[in-house]
């Protein structure tokens, strides 16, 4: 019997179609929402509650050193955000190092990939293991080895460049921490040291890309730049999708590496005082936790506008399997 014949025979009954009718069926349904329960829960008590706390805090005047002296703020704190230079030169800093760090990111990501699933390449396993390992090291740990390497004096960094003729280690040396510029270049050195995920996630899509289509395009004459460029690239455009969105959400909350070595100095000429850092230090270290949430809503804003040119640009360049 058809479900046409189905519905209509319910609906002569005057039972609704598509509605659990046994016993059975509504004690599934308590058991699956028995074992998603504690995902409920921790997603009521740790994100839902704490957003919407966050959102009411942003409305008050709040300190942490003298709680009983709240009051209602209004939109006092929005201004403040919007109109304070810390702000806008905060969020120049986060956006000029997005620029460099995250196409930079995706492409060695890319590149790694393509080169660990090259069938010349030999000891695969182990070159895996080897990019994958740094992204395994405690954060802090590789900070502060970071730190030693591009030592202007002893960093061997310097000394690398040294061997070029360049007079870039001793009391002379190229100062990385200490220049605008080659700051940003430094935290770009730290952040490429742990791009194993991105890499393993590239690697994971190239690997299922089917061969017959390499090999129909081998038959064809294709060179090796012609088929990254109309088979791999358009094929691996939803795991470049993913990485991009990902990098992009990841790199506008950049807070630890700054953090660990500047503090809320923002040093050099301000390079390192990215949107997180300003919000940390005005909600944690100054106790204005009512400016703090304004500040905490302005980078959801941020992000969820980027995340949202993103997806809207994604179907100009993103090609799915089930698409023509």
């Amino acid at each position: 019997m058809s479900d046409f014949t189905d519905a209509a025979l319910a609906l002569r009954r005057g039972k609704r179609p598509g509605r659990p009718a046994s016993a059975m069926a509504r004690r599934e349904a308590r058991w699956g929402y028995a074992f998603i329960s504690p995902w409920i829960i921790g997603f009521v008590l740790f994100w839902a509650v704490p957003i919407g706390a966050s959102l009411v805090f942003s409305t008050l005047d709040f300190q942490l050193t003298d709680p009983d002296a709240t009051s209602f703020a209004g939109g006092s704190n929005w201004e403040r955000a919007l109109s304070d230079p810390d702000t806008w030169t905060s969020l120049a800093a986060t956006f000029r190092f997005t620029v460099l760090f995250l196409p930079l990111s995706l492409v060695v990501a890319l590149g790694l990939a393509l080169l660990l699933n090259s069938k010349h390449l030999k000891f695969t396993g182990l070159f895996r293991l080897l990019f994958f390992m740094p992204s395994m090291i405690p954060l802090v740990a590789g900070i502060l080895i970071w730190q030693q390497v591009l030592n202007p004096q002893t960093g061997w960094v310097n000394r690398l460049i040294g061997l070029t003729g360049a007079d870039a280690s001793g009391s002379d040396g190229i100062r990385w921490f200490d220049n605008p510029v080659l700051v940003l270049f430094a935290f770009s050195f730290i952040g490429l040291w742990g791009i194993g995920n991105s890499m393993i996630v590239n690697l994971a899509g190239l690997q299922g890309i089917p061969t017959e289509l390499y090999e129909a395009a081998e038959i064809d004459g294709a060179g090796w730049w012609r088929r990254l460029r109309t088979i791999t690239l358009p094929l691996l455009s939803p795991v470049m999708f993913y990485n991009l969105v990902i990098g992009s959400v990841l790199v506008l909350q950049y807070f630890v590496v700054p953090w660990v070595l500047f503090g809320a100095s923002g040093r050099p000429g301000g390079a390192s005082r990215f949107l997180l850092v300003h919000f940390y230090q005005e909600a944690f270290v100054f106790g204005n936790m009512g400016y703090g949430a304004a500040l905490a809503w302005l980078i959801f804003i941020v992000v969820a506008v980027l995340t949202g040119l993103l997806f809207g640009t994604a179907r100009y360049w993103v090609h799915y399997g089930t698409e023509r």
